[in-house]
């Protein structure tokens, strides 16, 4: 496969034209978007290794230390993996450090907040208009419609945690089905990333308290009338395209929604 890379004229600060001053990004942050734009086409896959500092700094005709610094931004935004004395990877969900960063609900009791999963439904449909706008879809086109609980693992008795409504680009999940979804043993992400191509890259969130409706409470095992958090959250792959809404309904009796601030 040809690289895109050698066709790619990096652009510098050149003269100010009708006397404003030049508009120019950071060499590094040029080299940065080059990147991202070879793992939005999949030039490199999700778990493989990226050509090494040196290899890049050729391809790009600038410093080690610039590739150095766009690398290591993208590690941060968790695009990349840096993995000691082996090279820099395209992260994957399927990572263990990674594959749960945006489930943010723990046991209060400090264990690992594993849950399992028991799906509702899976069905695609024409996309209400809320969610057309909220994925960026035209009028008619379809969304994938999932519900499914969350269950506590390991604590007795088994408790509901979380009811999950998410809806999915349609165009983007051709193929998604109920069974699919069920014989997935890994992340939900991760059969996104594996069978789809899709990666979620970040997320929004809003979180307010809301009551459990009677089906609402059905579900969750509590009474109708119990508070609730609901979560919901807009993800997005490269690109910043959406392509998941999900609304998740939280049970936090034995549960806290924990977040990490820098």
């Amino acid at each position: 496969m040809a690289s895109s890379f050698a066709r790619t004229e990096i652009d510098k600060p050149g003269p100010a034209e009708g006397g404003t001053a030049p508009s120019f990004s950071p060499l590094y942050q040029q080299i940065k978007g080059l990147l991202l734009g070879s793992l939005q086409a999949a030039e490199w896959k999700p778990g493989e290794m990226i050509p090494s500092e040196i290899e890049l700094a050729g391809r790009f005709k600038v410093s080690q230390g610039t590739v150095r610094k766009a690398i290591d931004e993208l590690a941060q935004e968790n695009h990349l993996v840096r993995r000691q004395g082996k090279g820099t990877f395209v992260a994957t969900h399927a990572e263990q450090r990674t594959q749960y960063r945006f489930l943010r609900l723990m046991p209060d009791d400090g264990g690992d907040g594993r849950l399992q999963r028991r799906l509702l439904e899976c069905r695609r449909m024409r996309a209400p208009a809320e969610i057309a706008r909220a994925l960026d879809l035209k009028a008619g086109e379809a969304a994938v419609q999932v519900r499914r609980l969350l269950l506590s693992a390991g604590a007795e008795p088994v408790q509901p945690v979380v009811l999950d409504e998410i809806w999915l680009a349609g165009p983007l999940f051709k193929g998604l089905t109920a069974d699919k979804l069920a014989g997935w043993r890994g992340p939900m992400y991760g059969l996104f990333e594996t069978e789809f191509g899709v990666r979620m890259i970040r997320a929004e969130e809003k979180i307010r308290a809301v009551t459990a409706s009677a089906d609402e409470a059905a579900l969750l095992a509590v009474a109708p009338g119990s508070a609730l958090l609901l979560v919901e959250r807009l993800s997005f792959t490269y690109g910043d395209q959406p392509v998941e809404l999900r609304r998740g309904l939280y049970h936090t009796g034995r549960f806290h929604y924990r977040n990490a601030l820098n």
